[in-house]
Formats: C-alpha cells, structure tokens, sequence
C-alpha cells in the first residue's frame, strides 16, 4: 500500500477521538515506510545536492534490491514485524498502565501490507524474527488493489465526516 493510504487507514481506524489522536494514528500508520524508505528517500536527497557524499543513483519508483543501502531491509524487517509491533505495543502498555489505542495503526499497515505486496519487491515479514515466511501477495500498485483501496478509503472518510456533521446538528 502506497504510504499515503496508510496513514488514512491508521487514522480512519484509530484516530477518530480527536484531531490530536488522528495525527498520532496517521504517524504510526506511515511509520514503518517511513522508518524504512523515508531514510533511503532522505539520504538520496542528501547525496543529490551534495550534502553527503555517496554514490546512489537516483532510480525509478522500485529499485533493485541490490543497490539499496545495507540498512533499508533490516528496517523493513522491523517495522514490518507483527512480532516487534506486539512486543511493543505490550510494552508501552505496560509504561502507561493503558494501551494506546493509536500505535493500532503500525499493526494495521502490517496487515494490509501482507496481501498487497509481492514477491517481486518486499513482501512482508510479518513472522520476523521467528520466521522468513511470507505471503506472495498482489502488489498493491495493480489496478485490482489500488482502485478499491481508493474507494473504500473514500468511503471510511465520507461516512466519518457524514456522521460528525449529523452529530454536531
């Protein structure tokens, strides 16, 4: 899913209660792209204008795997782990002594990505570090993914706008 689309999920899903939740929603649902290809992004911008040096030339949308830096797929891993998203989640329940409801959206974008991601650029390592095993899923920039996504993000976001207008008249 593109990054865009997550955040909407996150915040659609969690962050309804209030402005302040929607963006701590929309965060964790952008976070594990973020955390992952938001550094590469930075760092190619970096090396474009000079300010770092390096040798990365700028690619299409989906570079190969092996001109990425060595840093992006353990990050994916992480960030794209159920078993990391529990093990924290758990743990900032346990400093709170409540959950926090809004980190739901790291999980969601988790679940999402499992389908719409295939083999061919990082499928999701949602069993990581217990497992390599993942799901061969349709990438969501196929019409079959991507047009529906759209559409029921319409819908989620139509239907809390409806319902907050009829709830403040």
């Amino acid at each position: 899913m593109d990054i865009i689309s997550h955040g909407l999920w996150g915040s659609g899903v969690f962050g309804q209660k209030s402005h302040k939740l929607f963006w701590l929603a929309f965060f964790f649902g952008i976070m594990p792209d973020l955390f992952s290809f938001g550094i590469l992004f930075f760092h190619r911008i970096m090396i474009r204008f000079g300010i770092v040096s390096g040798d990365m030339p700028v690619q299409s949308f989906r570079p190969e795997h092996a001109s990425l830096p060595f840093y992006v797929n353990p990050l994916y891993d992480l960030t794209h782990s159920l078993i990391i998203f529990l093990i924290i989640f758990f743990i900032i329940w346990l400093i709170r002594k409540k959950p926090l409801w809004e980190i739901g959206a790291w999980g969601l974008h988790i679940l999402i990505d499992i389908p719409s991601h295939s083999n061919a650029f990082f499928p999701t390592p949602f069993l990581w570090p217990i497992s390599d095993f993942h799901v061969n899923g349709i990438s969501w920039g196929n019409p079959i993914i991507y047009i529906p996504n759209l559409i029921l993000l319409a819908l989620l976001y139509g239907w809390f706008f409806y319902s907050k207008k009829k709830k403040n008249t």
